[in-house]
């Protein structure tokens, strides 16, 4: 980790020197010596990072030479940071007077001296630091080193538990049934072509434990002519796998080894095996491979020769697998985590094995659930804390003292330091800019699933995600988090209907991998429920609270913390805020959603280096006017405050991208318009000219001339008007029209007759979503153009014309609503080939419609289907039956004719939904929205 504290420091040297051109005077020629002094040191990090981190071997001076670099680091980042606040903070303070100006200048005499000061002792420091390196004898950096030397400095340090699953027996085979048989079935049947069989997922899974039991399974020997199983793992020589694979077909065929076997090259040894392979099916497996390459570089030696050869690899990584797809066909198995039942099932195995006939007791059967659900369906995990517990006494004491401690006996504990250092692999394997971006997962509580655009909006205020030109920041970030997620590390939880993560988690035995590392790496410090709040915070960079209690917010002075994440609702936060403000220097997050903020202390403009602030759902009603000093403010989060109007110096804010500002009360009465109302916005709107996303304004506060404004905002993908009038549709078109990146608008009408004509766009091409709650004359032709659309909600329309002739031959649309009488009709009619791509059709309030008519060959990929309070809709929709796709049908408040008659008793039309997985009918009993008597009708299994 200190290779990724050098080369962000590195990151801001590099960046100071080539945007700030006109530094002070000596300045720039000490940040050209930094930055030799940095890339000296760099060139060796990598090696004193892997001996700083190998704790059986390294001496307390290696780690202490690793910490300082660290150190020095965050020093780098921070004297930046300072500088750029004090040399352009003067010209934003807001004073008019020109008197005022000189003697903010005068008052930066001090700081820019003191700034000077600490470059040089940084240039002392490290001179110092790279001098004692000599000392230990650092490594200059090497990608890969020989599989023996790794080999043996690994086997110094612990004892790799993976090895076992090469030898397991078939009996401690647990929940891999189905896998197991996919598996089979692949390497036994299929094409005459080699063919590649990737068993992919996090470390600790048992893809080796999976792969290994098929491979040795008779069935799978008699198959093939020839088999070998080689460990490949992080460091490998190509020449030595294939000299492996050699000894092992010979020593399968007994056939004599070839002479000269280890003085041959790598061409050679290729000839040699595609020689050997030429006439044979053959099965090979290679276990755990980590790099893209691997298939370039064993390829040539796998010789196709139509003999239904197969390929096994196992993998964390998602991106090996596929990387095989340019010259295999490819089969790829996820593996999933245990389910509950089977994973109680491996834990008795384990914890049980000699004794108890291996059933747990009814005394430990609570404890050991507990225990089986901390290890979230981890074999791995369930193994070790198993065999740990098979050593123990079978007394609840016992067995609580090994549950209520199991985060310090991961730590400590023989049978299960395995399991962090298998787990730990995969975080030692990434890239350096990946580090900070899987640590900040270990910042947010356990088992916390993060929203995916808090998640990478807070990296990129961090400044772990930099625009390359080509790419926008939030598009690498984006990438970043998919890596991850490819790498295994990463579990998605929840996916949008376009199949875009929408959160995401790491598994808790990872996290708590995570948190040790954040610790030893000065990352973050937690204060939970229950801990010293005294402790000292020392040089961390974040704070991460999860506690009702302020305590430690109270005591703390430091002036270098760069992000605070609050979890607990807390005390009152107000005071310690007001503090905290006026001493930061280098605060870039500060995440406070849900906590009992009521007040936003008015010093808050005091952050400078502020990007991020996320105040949703807190009591917050006004924003203080010095907000507009925030010129770095990339986020504003205010969702669900109350907040209702923006002070005009928001519009001062240049560099921001995200103002997320609305309020939702779920508690009201449903109306037509909706719960939502947006914010107030002054005049000035025009020099927000960086902004990606306004939702929602309230239109009829600023008019037409804020309308007019918004022309400026080219930048914008997403755009929500609210409250706005019959005479600001042309308005609206013109400025729309110009936002050639928007890609979801939303426009409400300030009444329910208030009609709104946007027929004047012409194109919106990146268009993706639209929400329209307004009276309609008719259907923009535009609409029918947006070949990017995948979702589009229409409510108080009132068209007179079928909606559905516009929407049908949409290429990507996913996603459609009709509502609240947008259709003034009586018939909906889905025709022959439209919808192709449909998965979710949502009906509902439409007064007139009595009749849903669906052609064969139309809604093809429809899975959900909810139909609501239609009054006239007394029949099911002709045709529904041929909706093959179709796996859920909801009902909602729908006429008693229609629910009696697919009543699984006595309902005439019961066959025509009973291919449907699943029917929901839903009565409305009040008082809140959400309040509905549900019954689901499994129509496949005839339950009810």
């Amino acid at each position: 980790m200190a290779e990724t504290a050098v080369s962000f420091a590195l990151e801001r040297v590099f960046q100071i020197l080539t945007e700030e051109t006109n530094l002070l005077r000596g300045t720039h020629k000490d940040f050209l010596g930094i930055r030799d002094e940095l890339e000296s040191i760099q060139a060796f990090l990598k090696d004193a990072d892997r001996r700083a981190a190998d704790e059986a071997n390294t001496k307390a001076g290696i780690r202490t030479w690793v910490k300082q670099v660290r150190e020095a680091s965050f020093r780098i980042e921070d004297v930046i940071d300072e500088y750029l606040r004090v040399i352009h903070g003067v010209q934003h303070l807001g004073c008019g007077a020109s008197i005022c100006k000189i003697t903010s200048l005068i008052s930066t005499v001090t700081s820019r001296h003191q700034i000077a000061t600490e470059i040089q002792d940084i240039k002392v420091s490290l001179s110092l630091i790279k001098e004692r390196s000599e000392r230990y004898k650092f490594q200059v950096s090497q990608e890969q080193q020989s599989s023996s030397n790794t080999e043996a400095i690994e086997g110094s340090r612990w004892h790799d538990s993976r090895m076992r699953s090469l030898f397991i027996e078939e009996t401690e085979i647990v929940g891999f049934e189905f896998p197991k048989d996919e598996l089979v079935g692949w390497l036994l049947k299929g094409t005459k072509e080699p063919t590649v069989i990737s068993v992919v997922g996090m470390g600790g899974l048992g893809k080796t434990t999976l792969a290994k039991h098929v491979f040795c399974s008779e069935k799978v020997k008699r198959h093939f002519d020839c088999r070998a199983c080689i460990t490949v793992s992080q460091s490998y020589t190509v020449k030595g796998l294939f000299i492996d694979m050699i000894k092992q077909f010979c020593k399968e065929t007994k056939n004599p080894l070839p002479e000269m076997l280890h003085e041959m090259d790598e061409k050679s040894l290729i000839s040699e095996v595609r020689q050997y392979l030429q006439h044979k099916k053959y099965l090979i497996f290679f276990d755990d491979v980590w790099h893209e390459d691997f298939c370039d570089q064993v390829e040539l030696a796998m010789l196709n020769n139509n003999e239904s050869s197969r390929i096994i690899i196992t993998t964390r990584m998602m991106h090996v697998a596929e990387f095989f797809k340019k010259s295999f066909p490819v089969h790829i198995l996820s593996l999933q985590l245990l389910p509950p039942d089977k994973a109680w099932e491996l834990f008795c195995k384990k914890a049980f094995r000699f004794e108890l006939h291996g059933q747990c007791p009814a005394l430990l059967e609570g404890m050991s659930d507990e225990i089986v659900r901390k290890c979230k369906g981890l074999p791995l995990a369930i193994v070790a804390i198993g065999g740990l517990l098979s050593t123990k006494s079978k007394t609840v004491f016992e067995w609580q003292k090994v549950n209520q401690n199991l985060n310090l006996e991961l730590q400590r504990n023989a049978h299960l330091t395995s399991i962090t250092k298998i787990l730990s692999l995969s975080y030692d394997d990434l890239p350096y800019y990946l580090k900070p971006c899987i640590l900040y997962f270990g910042i947010y509580p356990q088992d916390y699933s993060i929203n995916h655009n808090r998640l990478t909006r807070q990296w990129i205020a961090e400044g772990f995600v930099q625009s390359d030109g080509r790419r926008t920041s939030e598009q690498i970030a984006d990438e970043y988090l998919s890596e991850l997620i490819y790498r295994s590390l990463v579990q998605v939880s929840t996916v949008g209907f376009e199949g875009k993560v929408k959160s995401c988690r790491v598994h808790d035995l990872l996290h708590e991998v995570i948190v040790r590392k954040m610790k030893d790496l000065s990352f973050c410090h937690f204060v939970n429920e229950g801990d010293d709040e005294s402790a000292t915070i020392g040089a961390t960079r974040r704070l991460s609270i999860d506690t009702s209690s302020n305590n430690v917010l109270k005591s703390t002075n430091s002036t270098h913390i760069r992000a605070i994440h609050c979890f607990g609702k807390g005390e009152q936060l107000e005071p310690f805020m007001g503090q905290l403000f006026s001493k930061s220097r280098v605060m870039k997050v500060l995440n406070l959603e849900g906590t009992l903020l009521n007040y936003v202390p008015s010093n808050l403009g005091n952050l400078f280096h502020l990007r991020y602030i996320n105040l949703k759902n807190t009591k917050v009603r006004i924003l203080p006017n010095s907000v507009g000093k925030l010129q770095n403010l990339e986020t504003l989060d205010i969702r669900n405050t109350l907040v209702h109007e923006l002070p005009s110096e928001i519009n001062m804010l240049k560099k921001l991208r995200y103002l997320l500002a609305f309020h939702r009360n779920y508690e009201a009465d449903y109306s037509l318009l909706g719960s939502t109302t947006g914010v107030l916005m002054k005049k000035g709107i025009q020099n927000l000219t960086s902004l990606q996303n306004l939702c929602y304004v309230e239109a009829d506060h600023g008019g037409i001339d804020l309308i007019q404004e918004m022309r400026f905002l080219r930048q914008l993908r997403k755009l929500g008007l609210r409250c706005v009038r019959r005479e600001y549709g042309n308005a609206i078109c013109a400025p729309v029209e110009e936002m050639k990146q928007l890609e979801s608008l939303n426009i409400t009408a300030i009444a329910q007759d208030e009609i709104i004509d946007l027929n004047s766009i012409s194109s919106l091409p990146q268009l993706r979503r639209l929400h329209l709650k307004a009276r309609l004359e008719k259907m923009p032709n535009w609409i029918s153009t947006l070949e990017f659309l995948v979702k589009i909600r229409l409510a108080l329309s009132n068209l007179k014309d079928d909606p559905l002739r516009s929407l049908e031959k949409l290429p990507s649309l996913l996603k459609v609503s009709i509502w609240d009488n947008a259709y003034d009709g009586q018939i909906l009619h889905f025709r022959s080939g439209g919808f192709r791509k449909l998965k979710e059709l949502y009906l509902a309030r439409l007064d007139r419609v009595n009749s849903v008519l669906i052609d064969k060959g139309s809604l093809l990929s429809l899975e959900n289907f909810i139909i609501c309070k239609i009054p006239h809709l007394k029949k099911l929709p002709s045709g529904i039956e041929a909706l093959d796709n179709l796996k859920v049908i909801d009902f909602r408040d729908m006429p008693t004719e229609l629910v009696e008659s697919i009543d699984p008793k006595k309902g005439q039309d019961y066959e025509i939904i009973n291919q449907v997985p699943l029917v929901i009918i839903r009565h409305w009993i009040g008082p809140k929205l959400s309040d509905f008597e549900v019954r689901a009708i499994h129509s496949s299994s005839q339950k009810s």
